[in-house]
């Protein structure tokens, strides 16, 4: 018999996703959830989707709260983490997976505005909600990132996109270290060519069929296998991971 929502290893935590209307985001909601949590999440535009995020949850037997908030917006983080406080019992958890993500193009041809928008939504978003959860997450808690394999395996044209995660994958590291005297972890994972509408966008059939061919498990990586890893950093078992970068990519 599989374990109930109520006795589930996240029962009475609170988490924050961002970003979780669909793709990964969609499923780490569902699976914090499902480990007990209640969840509040934000989306952009997706209002459909995320309906049937919390419709889905609220049928299992779990809590989540979506939010449309569109994180470019300067205001955004603040008024996230305002519902967060007022629709959570506390707040354990941590979970910064928004992304934006221009076509990519050279360095050379790449705009201010762009620079703007997608810093301010993949790494200022993640640094504030950060900054929060430092002066606001109860002890023993859980922060979690998402990165991506662009900050290790360089393409032109992903410079932009690279720069950003990057930047996340410095601020874990260093908050590791500020917040661990109070047993709060803080982590990256890093996906491999995980099966979402932003990879399908920019990549052919052909190129998908050549990315699974590339990992050993012979297959391309699914939303659920990332928010698998995140359940488990989420998790007392998670206890003793602080400070990494897991690359979550079928050994891509």
């Amino acid at each position: 018999m599989g374990v109930t929502v109520e006795m589930g290893v996240l029962a009475g935590k609170g988490a924050v996703v961002t970003g979780g209307s669909r793709g990964i985001g969609r499923a780490i909601v569902q699976r914090l959830a499902a480990d007990g949590a209640t969840v509040v999440f934000n989306f952009a535009r997706s209002v459909d989707q995320a309906a049937e995020v919390e419709q889905g949850v609220r049928d299992a037997g779990g809590r989540a709260h979506a939010v449309q908030i569109d994180l470019a917006a300067s205001e955004a983080v603040d008024e996230l983490m305002a519902c967060a406080d007022e629709y959570l019992d506390s707040f354990n958890i941590l979970v910064n997976n928004a992304v934006l993500n221009y076509a990519p193009a050279p360095i050379a041809d790449t705009s201010d505005e762009q620079y703007d928008a997608v810093m301010a939504v993949n790494t200022k978003t993640t640094f504030r909600t950060m900054r929060h959860a430092a002066r606001t997450m109860r002890d023993d808690g859980r922060i979690i990132n998402i990165s991506s394999l662009a900050t290790t395996r360089h393409a032109a044209k992903s410079g932009l996109y690279a720069a950003s995660k990057g930047a996340i994958e410095q601020l874990t590291k260093v908050a590791a270290l500020e917040l661990g005297g109070r047993g709060i972890t803080v982590n990256v994972i890093c996906p491999g060519a995980t099966e979402t509408d932003l990879l399908r966008h920019h990549n052919s059939e052909a190129e998908l069929e050549q990315l699974a061919k590339q990992t050993p498990l012979g297959r391309l990586g699914l939303p659920n296998d990332i928010a698998d890893v995140v359940a488990l950093l989420s998790s007392p078992d998670g206890r003793w991971l602080t400070g990494q970068i897991i690359h979550a990519t079928g050994g891509l």
